[in-house]
């Protein structure tokens, strides 16, 4: 059920979703999803954080098992793939919804400041780990670089909305990406 509620808020938006779409997507009655959700908005944010769940934080959990660069440059090229085969540019619903509900909903921009929090801490924590262990140079302080990450991250799913191109995302992420090659490792390859 949350499945397909995620499916057409991230189609459609929040606004442009109706509960009568819901109900048809979902294929339970409206009585039933106000009896187990409440209101449009709350059933807007159990399928936001299903969408985190199941998308972002189990991405963070898997990349996070690999050293620390790598688990970067997975990230990245996973967020790539993803945009690149997503044929209705609906982007990430976590964007969409920074863009579209945040600005009027107080506690949707806290849910959505949040996640982002968690993701800026994920490339944080892969940051100062490859300082640590050499991996990544300390040109740059982790800080910094994790807040770049998120940008860029924030700026790829952005412009896949509109320009889902190869050469244009892949051409966003590389000077980010090169940033956390040392001098050695960039002659190892």
């Amino acid at each position: 059920m949350l499945d397909a509620a995620v499916l057409c808020f991230w189609a459609q938006g929040y606004e442009a979703t109706s509960v009568k779409t819901l109900v048809e997507r979902t294929g339970i009655t409206a009585a039933s999803l106000y009896n187990a959700f409440g209101d449009k908005r709350a059933i807007y944010q159990r399928a936001l954080d299903h969408y985190v769940e199941a998308g972002i934080a189990d991405r963070i959990r898997r990349c996070a098992e690999l050293p620390p660069r790598r688990a970067i440059e997975m990230f990245f090229e996973e967020i790539l793939a993803r945009s690149l085969a997503d044929p209705e540019r609906k982007g990430c619903l976590l964007v969409n919804t920074a863009l579209d509900v945040a600005p009027h909903d107080p506690a949707c921009r806290q849910a959505v400041a949040e996640v982002l929090t968690r993701i800026e801490a994920f490339f944080l924590k892969c940051a100062a780990a490859g300082q640590a262990d050499g991996t990544i140079p300390r040109s740059l302080p982790a800080e910094t670089l994790a807040c770049h990450l998120l940008g860029v991250l924030m700026g790829v799913r952005v412009l896949a909305r509109v320009r889902p191109e190869r050469a244009l995302l892949e051409g966003v992420v590389a000077p980010a990406l090169a940033q956390l090659r040392s001098e050695s490792a960039m002659t190892e390859t």
